[in-house]
């Protein structure tokens, strides 16, 4: 996804936005104008920059800790059959569990500071990163294989040579998903229980009747999410171009 097909989806969303407000004739409290989320917006900048600033802060630590446990875990699953054997199974079957309800009990045992909402975060993107990346790394050609027992490589040089060069494609993937999911783990933490970020500004401004203000804040958590995606999606390229160039070597 480009900046510039964003930036006309945006300008789409707020016409179509616009002429729901004035074909509805809603009252502002109910669907406030574009124009009138956007003085909230500016009235209250200081205000959603700090919690803005928290809810970044909670999604790229959850990222980055949630990116470096699967890609461990898939490494894992891949280098053992008995691991995979028993891992593989259990790790399905947490997806089964809403990641959501477990939100008042990581606000519980971790408190309502970030610590919470960051494991929120790496929970609910830590499946996806697993799974693309174990994906990519028991893909790779039988015809590949054989060689490389041929030339009598060992399990750890196969490893790092072949099958995590030829899986960097598939982590971009599952980077890109979690880049979207992982903004989600936050505020989902952030409405059970916080004091800071854009979730909880937009439960404050709800119950103070400011609709005006939680659409603001709605509106940066979504740019937020989007500058996200398209960061790692420049990141999945660079992973993909590597991978070819060491294909093409």
């Amino acid at each position: 996804m480009k900046l510039r097909d964003s930036l006309l989806a945006l300008l789409v969303g707020l016409g179509l936005w616009q002429a729901i407000v004035v074909l509805t004739d809603a009252p502002h409290f109910i669907l406030p104008s574009p124009a009138r989320v956007a003085e909230a917006a500016y009235q209250s900048r200081v205000l959603i920059a700090q919690n803005a600033w928290v809810t970044a802060v909670e999604v790229f630590l959850g990222l980055v800790i949630g990116t470096a446990l699967g890609v461990a875990t898939a490494i894992q699953l891949a280098l053992s059959r008995t691991a995979e054997r028993l891992m593989l199974p259990i790790l399905v079957f947490t997806q089964a569990v809403p990641v959501f309800a477990l939100a008042p009990l990581l606000t519980l045992w971790f408190g309502y500071g970030m610590a919470s909402k960051i494991v929120m975060a790496v929970l609910i993107i830590y499946f996806p990163v697993t799974s693309a990346f174990h994906d990519g790394l028991t893909r790779v050609d039988r015809g590949v294989r054989d060689l490389a027992r041929t030339m009598d490589a060992g399990t750890w040089r196969f490893m790092r040579h072949v099958q995590i060069p030829s899986a960097l494609p598939s982590l971009g993937s599952g980077l890109k998903l979690a880049a979207v999911y992982a903004p989600i783990g936050a505020v989902i933490g952030e409405w059970v229980g916080a004091s800071r970020g854009l979730g909880y500004l937009m439960l404050l401004a709800n119950g103070r009747a400011k609709i005006d203000l939680m659409f603001a804040s709605l509106i940066v958590l979504a740019c937020l999410t989007v500058m996200l995606h398209l960061l790692v999606g420049r990141l999945a390229a660079r992973l993909t171009l590597y991978a070819q160039g060491r294909a093409a070597d």
